[in-house]
Protein backbone atom coordinates (compact mmCIF):
# COMPACT_ATOMS: atom_id res chain seq x y z
CA UNK A 1 0.00 0.00 0.00
CA UNK A 2 1.03 3.60 -0.56
CA UNK A 3 0.10 7.49 -0.19
CA UNK A 4 -0.09 8.86 -3.69
CA UNK A 5 0.40 13.12 -3.93
CA UNK A 6 -0.56 15.15 -7.02
CA UNK A 7 1.95 18.42 -6.85
CA UNK A 8 0.62 21.30 -9.49
CA UNK A 9 0.16 18.66 -12.17
CA UNK A 10 -0.14 20.07 -15.55
CA UNK A 11 -0.60 18.18 -19.35
CA UNK A 12 -0.36 20.08 -22.46
CA UNK A 13 -1.10 18.40 -25.56
CA UNK A 14 0.73 21.19 -28.07
CA UNK A 15 -0.38 24.14 -27.30
CA UNK A 16 -3.75 23.39 -25.74
CA UNK A 17 -3.77 23.07 -21.72
CA UNK A 18 -5.45 20.08 -20.77
CA UNK A 19 -4.83 19.73 -16.87
CA UNK A 20 -4.30 23.52 -14.95
CA UNK A 21 -2.29 22.70 -11.63
CA UNK A 22 -4.20 19.92 -10.07
CA UNK A 23 -2.94 19.23 -6.20
CA UNK A 24 -4.32 16.44 -4.26
CA UNK A 25 -3.15 13.79 -1.59
CA UNK A 26 -4.50 10.41 -1.48
CA UNK A 27 -3.94 8.47 1.66
CA UNK A 28 -2.40 5.14 2.61
CA UNK A 29 -5.36 2.59 1.71
CA UNK A 30 -8.13 5.53 0.58
CA UNK A 31 -10.52 4.55 -2.59
CA UNK A 32 -10.88 8.01 -4.19
CA UNK A 33 -12.92 7.96 -7.68
CA UNK A 34 -12.40 10.82 -10.46
CA UNK A 35 -15.15 11.65 -11.35
CA UNK A 36 -16.37 14.72 -13.93
CA UNK A 37 -17.93 14.83 -17.68
CA UNK A 38 -16.16 13.60 -20.62
CA UNK A 39 -12.95 15.30 -21.47
CA UNK A 40 -12.78 17.13 -17.80
CA UNK A 41 -8.94 15.39 -17.42
CA UNK A 42 -9.78 13.04 -15.31
CA UNK A 43 -8.26 10.04 -17.41
CA UNK A 44 -5.32 11.74 -18.87
CA UNK A 45 -4.89 12.47 -14.51
CA UNK A 46 -4.50 8.69 -14.02
CA UNK A 47 -2.28 7.60 -17.10
CA UNK A 48 -0.17 10.11 -15.66
CA UNK A 49 0.05 8.60 -12.66
CA UNK A 50 0.75 4.98 -14.07
CA UNK A 51 3.30 6.28 -16.52
CA UNK A 52 1.02 6.60 -19.74
CA UNK A 53 1.87 10.14 -19.55
CA UNK A 54 4.11 12.08 -19.91
CA UNK A 55 3.59 14.94 -17.36
CA UNK A 56 3.97 18.91 -18.53
CA UNK A 57 4.01 20.39 -15.56
CA UNK A 58 4.68 19.42 -11.17
CA UNK A 59 5.28 16.40 -9.76
CA UNK A 60 3.59 12.92 -8.54
CA UNK A 61 4.66 11.34 -5.49
CA UNK A 62 4.07 7.27 -4.64
CA UNK A 63 5.15 6.59 -1.16
CA UNK A 64 6.57 10.29 -0.79
CA UNK A 65 8.77 9.47 -4.04
CA UNK A 66 8.80 11.44 -7.08
CA UNK A 67 7.97 9.01 -9.91
CA UNK A 68 7.78 11.30 -12.76
CA UNK A 69 11.20 9.91 -14.91
CA UNK A 70 9.38 6.22 -13.76
CA UNK A 71 8.85 3.51 -16.34
CA UNK A 72 5.31 2.53 -15.89
CA UNK A 73 6.52 -1.10 -15.28
CA UNK A 74 8.76 0.59 -12.06
CA UNK A 75 6.12 2.36 -10.46
CA UNK A 76 4.35 -0.93 -9.16
CA UNK A 77 0.91 0.28 -9.67
CA UNK A 78 -1.58 -2.47 -11.76
CA UNK A 79 -4.40 -0.88 -14.20
CA UNK A 80 -7.61 -2.42 -14.86
CA UNK A 81 -8.52 -0.82 -18.05
CA UNK A 82 -12.39 -0.22 -20.04
CA UNK A 83 -11.40 -2.96 -22.53
CA UNK A 84 -10.70 -5.72 -19.73
CA UNK A 85 -7.40 -6.00 -22.78
CA UNK A 86 -7.08 -9.73 -22.09
CA UNK A 87 -5.10 -12.02 -24.41
CA UNK A 88 -7.61 -13.72 -26.18
CA UNK A 89 -5.56 -17.22 -26.79
CA UNK A 90 -4.63 -17.68 -22.86
CA UNK A 91 -6.70 -18.77 -20.76
CA UNK A 92 -7.84 -17.74 -17.63
CA UNK A 93 -5.23 -18.77 -15.27
CA UNK A 94 -2.33 -17.87 -17.79
CA UNK A 95 -3.60 -14.25 -18.55
CA UNK A 96 -3.69 -13.77 -14.58
CA UNK A 97 -0.29 -15.65 -14.35
CA UNK A 98 1.28 -13.43 -17.31
CA UNK A 99 2.69 -10.46 -15.00
CA UNK A 100 4.73 -12.61 -13.25
CA UNK A 101 5.95 -14.45 -15.78
CA UNK A 102 7.44 -11.49 -17.05
CA UNK A 103 9.19 -10.60 -13.96
CA UNK A 104 10.31 -14.16 -13.87
CA UNK A 105 8.62 -15.14 -10.85
CA UNK A 106 8.92 -18.00 -8.69
CA UNK A 107 6.57 -20.77 -10.12
CA UNK A 108 5.31 -22.03 -7.00
CA UNK A 109 4.49 -18.09 -5.77
CA UNK A 110 2.92 -17.77 -9.43
CA UNK A 111 0.87 -20.44 -9.07
CA UNK A 112 -0.25 -19.45 -5.10
CA UNK A 113 -0.85 -15.56 -6.42
CA UNK A 114 -3.09 -16.88 -8.97
CA UNK A 115 -4.98 -19.57 -6.65
CA UNK A 116 -5.58 -16.80 -3.86
CA UNK A 117 -6.98 -14.02 -6.71
CA UNK A 118 -9.21 -16.67 -8.04
CA UNK A 119 -10.77 -17.20 -4.62
CA UNK A 120 -11.25 -13.76 -3.90
CA UNK A 121 -12.87 -13.09 -6.50
CA UNK A 122 -14.89 -16.53 -7.97
CA UNK A 123 -13.20 -17.89 -10.42
CA UNK A 124 -11.42 -21.40 -9.23
CA UNK A 125 -13.86 -22.59 -11.95
CA UNK A 126 -13.14 -21.16 -15.28
CA UNK A 127 -9.05 -21.21 -14.36
CA UNK A 128 -9.01 -23.07 -18.19
CA UNK A 129 -11.16 -21.10 -20.04
CA UNK A 130 -10.72 -18.69 -22.56
CA UNK A 131 -11.73 -14.64 -22.80
CA UNK A 132 -14.09 -15.72 -25.09
CA UNK A 133 -15.80 -18.07 -23.38
CA UNK A 134 -16.69 -15.66 -20.65
CA UNK A 135 -19.52 -13.18 -19.94
CA UNK A 136 -18.36 -9.62 -19.48
CA UNK A 137 -18.61 -9.24 -16.02
CA UNK A 138 -16.55 -12.55 -15.93
CA UNK A 139 -13.81 -11.20 -18.23
CA UNK A 140 -13.59 -8.00 -15.80
CA UNK A 141 -13.01 -10.12 -12.76
CA UNK A 142 -10.35 -11.62 -14.91
CA UNK A 143 -8.95 -8.63 -15.35
CA UNK A 144 -9.17 -7.64 -11.61
CA UNK A 145 -7.47 -10.81 -10.96
CA UNK A 146 -4.37 -9.70 -13.03
CA UNK A 147 -3.56 -6.68 -11.19
CA UNK A 148 -4.38 -8.47 -7.72
CA UNK A 149 -1.76 -11.67 -8.11
CA UNK A 150 0.93 -8.13 -8.78
CA UNK A 151 0.21 -7.21 -5.34
CA UNK A 152 0.46 -3.87 -6.22
CA UNK A 153 1.24 -0.57 -3.99
CA UNK A 154 -1.50 1.87 -5.57
CA UNK A 155 -4.55 -0.25 -8.27
CA UNK A 156 -5.73 2.13 -10.79
CA UNK A 157 -9.49 1.82 -12.75
CA UNK A 158 -10.42 3.41 -16.04
CA UNK A 159 -13.61 3.44 -16.33
CA UNK A 160 -14.20 -0.62 -15.71
CA UNK A 161 -17.62 -0.69 -15.69
CA UNK A 162 -18.82 1.13 -18.72
CA UNK A 163 -19.45 -1.90 -21.18
CA UNK A 164 -21.37 -3.90 -18.88
CA UNK A 165 -24.73 -3.76 -18.52
CA UNK A 166 -27.09 -2.08 -16.01
CA UNK A 167 -27.74 -4.62 -13.46
CA UNK A 168 -23.95 -6.19 -13.84
CA UNK A 169 -22.48 -3.33 -13.49
CA UNK A 170 -24.64 -2.41 -10.12
CA UNK A 171 -23.20 -6.19 -9.33
CA UNK A 172 -19.51 -5.15 -10.16
CA UNK A 173 -19.66 -2.12 -8.08
CA UNK A 174 -20.26 -3.90 -4.89
CA UNK A 175 -17.32 -6.45 -6.06
CA UNK A 176 -15.10 -4.03 -6.28
CA UNK A 177 -15.95 -2.01 -3.28
CA UNK A 178 -15.41 -5.60 -1.20
CA UNK A 179 -12.28 -6.46 -2.97
CA UNK A 180 -11.22 -3.41 -1.43
CA UNK A 181 -12.05 -3.35 1.61
CA UNK A 182 -10.69 -6.60 2.22
CA UNK A 183 -7.25 -6.07 0.24
CA UNK A 184 -7.43 -2.16 1.42
CA UNK A 185 -4.71 -1.53 -1.61
CA UNK A 186 -4.94 2.06 -2.26
CA UNK A 187 -7.28 2.37 -4.86
CA UNK A 188 -7.89 5.66 -7.61
CA UNK A 189 -11.12 4.74 -10.30
CA UNK A 190 -11.96 7.04 -12.97
CA UNK A 191 -15.58 6.85 -14.01
CA UNK A 192 -18.31 9.78 -15.66
CA UNK A 193 -20.71 8.04 -13.52
CA UNK A 194 -21.51 9.50 -10.49
CA UNK A 195 -23.60 7.02 -8.94
CA UNK A 196 -20.58 4.92 -9.37
CA UNK A 197 -18.26 7.50 -7.42
CA UNK A 198 -21.16 8.22 -4.80
CA UNK A 199 -21.40 3.98 -3.83
CA UNK A 200 -17.96 3.22 -3.85
CA UNK A 201 -15.28 6.59 -2.56
CA UNK A 202 -14.16 6.86 0.34
CA UNK A 203 -13.74 10.77 -1.43
CA UNK A 204 -14.22 12.05 -4.44
CA UNK A 205 -12.63 14.25 -6.58
CA UNK A 206 -14.65 16.33 -9.19
CA UNK A 207 -12.96 17.53 -11.81
CA UNK A 208 -13.90 19.84 -14.68
CA UNK A 209 -11.87 21.32 -17.41
CA UNK A 210 -8.71 19.99 -15.87
CA UNK A 211 -9.25 21.43 -12.75
CA UNK A 212 -10.57 20.13 -9.29
CA UNK A 213 -14.06 21.88 -8.24
CA UNK A 214 -14.36 20.27 -5.06
CA UNK A 215 -12.91 17.18 -2.85
CA UNK A 216 -14.84 15.55 -0.12
CA UNK A 217 -16.42 12.25 1.45
CA UNK A 218 -19.90 11.45 -1.43
CA UNK A 219 -21.93 12.81 1.41
CA UNK A 220 -20.52 16.16 1.74
CA UNK A 221 -20.52 16.36 -1.80
CA UNK A 222 -24.42 15.72 -1.85
CA UNK A 223 -25.39 17.80 1.70
CA UNK A 224 -22.46 20.83 0.68
CA UNK A 225 -21.61 20.66 -3.15
CA UNK A 226 -19.07 24.27 -3.00
CA UNK A 227 -20.60 25.45 -6.16
CA UNK A 228 -23.27 25.35 -8.44
CA UNK A 229 -21.44 22.28 -11.54
CA UNK A 230 -20.84 20.54 -8.25
CA UNK A 231 -24.45 20.87 -7.10
CA UNK A 232 -25.80 19.73 -10.67
CA UNK A 233 -22.97 16.86 -10.99
CA UNK A 234 -23.67 15.19 -7.79
CA UNK A 235 -26.88 13.32 -7.16
CA UNK A 236 -29.50 11.56 -9.47
CA UNK A 237 -31.97 12.92 -10.57
CA UNK A 238 -29.78 16.43 -10.63
CA UNK A 239 -30.93 19.11 -8.01
CA UNK A 240 -32.95 21.41 -9.12
CA UNK A 241 -31.89 24.76 -9.89
CA UNK A 242 -33.57 27.99 -10.76
CA UNK A 243 -32.15 31.61 -11.26
CA UNK A 244 -33.88 34.52 -8.75
CA UNK A 245 -32.95 37.28 -6.55
CA UNK A 246 -31.82 36.86 -2.85
CA UNK A 247 -34.01 39.26 -0.25
CA UNK A 248 -33.21 39.80 3.32
CA UNK A 249 -35.99 41.65 5.42
CA UNK A 250 -36.98 41.50 9.22
CA UNK A 251 -34.51 39.05 10.08
CA UNK A 252 -35.79 36.43 7.12
CA UNK A 253 -34.09 35.18 4.39
CA UNK A 254 -35.50 33.82 0.99
CA UNK A 255 -35.61 33.64 -2.94
CA UNK A 256 -37.86 35.22 -5.45
CA UNK A 257 -37.85 32.94 -8.66
CA UNK A 258 -39.97 32.10 -11.10
CA UNK A 259 -42.90 34.51 -9.05
CA UNK A 260 -42.50 32.43 -6.30
CA UNK A 261 -41.45 32.88 -2.95
CA UNK A 262 -38.86 29.94 -1.84
CA UNK A 263 -37.61 29.52 2.05
CA UNK A 264 -33.61 29.54 2.41
CA UNK A 265 -31.52 29.60 5.63
CA UNK A 266 -29.57 32.17 6.64
CA UNK A 267 -27.17 33.56 3.53
CA UNK A 268 -23.63 34.56 5.11
CA UNK A 269 -22.40 37.41 3.34
CA UNK A 270 -25.23 37.72 0.92
CA UNK A 271 -27.10 40.75 0.19
CA UNK A 272 -30.75 42.14 -0.34
CA UNK A 273 -31.10 42.06 -3.82
CA UNK A 274 -28.64 40.00 -5.24
CA UNK A 275 -28.78 37.56 -8.50
CA UNK A 276 -28.60 33.85 -7.08
CA UNK A 277 -29.01 30.60 -8.51
CA UNK A 278 -31.29 28.72 -5.82
CA UNK A 279 -30.91 24.94 -5.76
CA UNK A 280 -33.63 22.31 -4.18
CA UNK A 281 -32.62 18.25 -4.44
CA UNK A 282 -35.96 16.40 -5.81
CA UNK A 283 -35.89 14.39 -2.77
CA UNK A 284 -36.27 17.48 -0.64
CA UNK A 285 -39.28 18.67 -2.21
CA UNK A 286 -42.83 17.64 -1.42
CA UNK A 287 -46.51 17.74 -2.23
CA UNK A 288 -48.33 19.67 0.40
CA UNK A 289 -51.50 18.52 1.63
CA UNK A 290 -52.69 21.71 2.89
CA UNK A 291 -52.93 23.59 -0.27
CA UNK A 292 -50.12 25.91 1.17
CA UNK A 293 -46.71 25.99 -0.80
CA UNK A 294 -45.93 26.92 -4.17
CA UNK A 295 -48.00 26.10 -7.07
CA UNK A 296 -46.90 24.15 -9.80
CA UNK A 297 -48.65 22.23 -12.70
CA UNK A 298 -47.59 18.73 -12.92
CA UNK A 299 -46.28 17.44 -16.43
CA UNK A 300 -45.65 14.07 -16.20
CA UNK A 301 -45.88 10.90 -13.50
CA UNK A 302 -43.34 8.33 -13.50
CA UNK A 303 -44.08 5.90 -11.09
CA UNK A 304 -40.86 3.17 -10.53
CA UNK A 305 -42.35 1.29 -7.48
CA UNK A 306 -41.06 1.95 -4.56
CA UNK A 307 -40.99 6.11 -5.74
CA UNK A 308 -42.80 7.93 -8.20
CA UNK A 309 -41.28 11.16 -10.11
CA UNK A 310 -42.79 13.91 -11.06
CA UNK A 311 -41.73 16.53 -13.66
CA UNK A 312 -43.81 19.83 -12.27
CA UNK A 313 -43.52 23.61 -14.09
CA UNK A 314 -43.30 26.31 -12.26
CA UNK A 315 -43.43 29.15 -14.14
CA UNK A 316 -41.20 29.13 -17.23
CA UNK A 317 -38.83 26.48 -15.23
CA UNK A 318 -39.45 22.95 -14.67
CA UNK A 319 -38.42 21.12 -12.04
CA UNK A 320 -38.00 17.29 -10.56
CA UNK A 321 -39.80 15.67 -7.15
CA UNK A 322 -38.81 12.45 -5.74
CA UNK A 323 -41.12 10.94 -3.55
CA UNK A 324 -41.34 7.69 -1.53
CA UNK A 325 -44.83 5.81 -2.18
CA UNK A 326 -47.04 6.69 -4.89
CA UNK A 327 -49.62 9.93 -5.68
CA UNK A 328 -52.61 10.26 -6.89
CA UNK A 329 -52.02 13.30 -9.25
CA UNK A 330 -52.22 13.30 -12.87
CA UNK A 331 -50.81 15.41 -15.57
CA UNK A 332 -52.63 18.93 -15.61
CA UNK A 333 -53.49 18.70 -11.54
CA UNK A 334 -51.90 21.23 -9.62
CA UNK A 335 -49.73 20.68 -7.30
CA UNK A 336 -48.63 22.74 -4.06
CA UNK A 337 -44.80 22.10 -3.06
CA UNK A 338 -43.34 22.52 0.66
CA UNK A 339 -39.73 22.39 1.55
CA UNK A 340 -37.71 23.01 4.20
CA UNK A 341 -35.81 26.29 4.66
CA UNK A 342 -32.40 24.44 5.96
CA UNK A 343 -32.81 21.76 2.52
CA UNK A 344 -32.38 24.98 0.21
CA UNK A 345 -28.85 25.77 -1.43
CA UNK A 346 -28.05 29.27 -2.61
CA UNK A 347 -25.38 29.82 -4.72
CA UNK A 348 -23.61 33.67 -6.54
CA UNK A 349 -25.26 34.11 -9.68
CA UNK A 350 -21.74 35.41 -11.35
CA UNK A 351 -19.59 33.24 -9.55
CA UNK A 352 -21.38 30.33 -8.79
CA UNK A 353 -19.94 29.86 -5.45
CA UNK A 354 -21.93 28.57 -2.45
CA UNK A 355 -23.37 31.33 -0.07
CA UNK A 356 -25.58 29.42 2.67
Amino acid sequence: MATVSFRDIKKSFGKVDIIHGISFDIADGEFVVLVGPSGCGKSTLLRMLAGLEEISGGNIHIDGKVVNELEAKDRDIAMVFQSYALYPHMTVRENMAFSLRLRKADAALTQERVAHAARILNLDQLLERYPRELSGGQRQRVAMGRAIVRDPKVFLFDEPLSNLDAKLRVAMRAEIKDLHQRLKTTTVYVTHDQIEAMTMADRIVVMHDGIVEQIGTPLELFDRPGNLFVAQFIGSPAMNVLKGTLRLADGQHWVEAEGCRWPVPAVAGGRDGQGVHFGVRPSDLSLSQTGEGVAAKVVVVEPTGAETELLLQVGDSKLVLVMHGRTGAQPDDTVHLRMEAAKAHVFDGESGQRLN
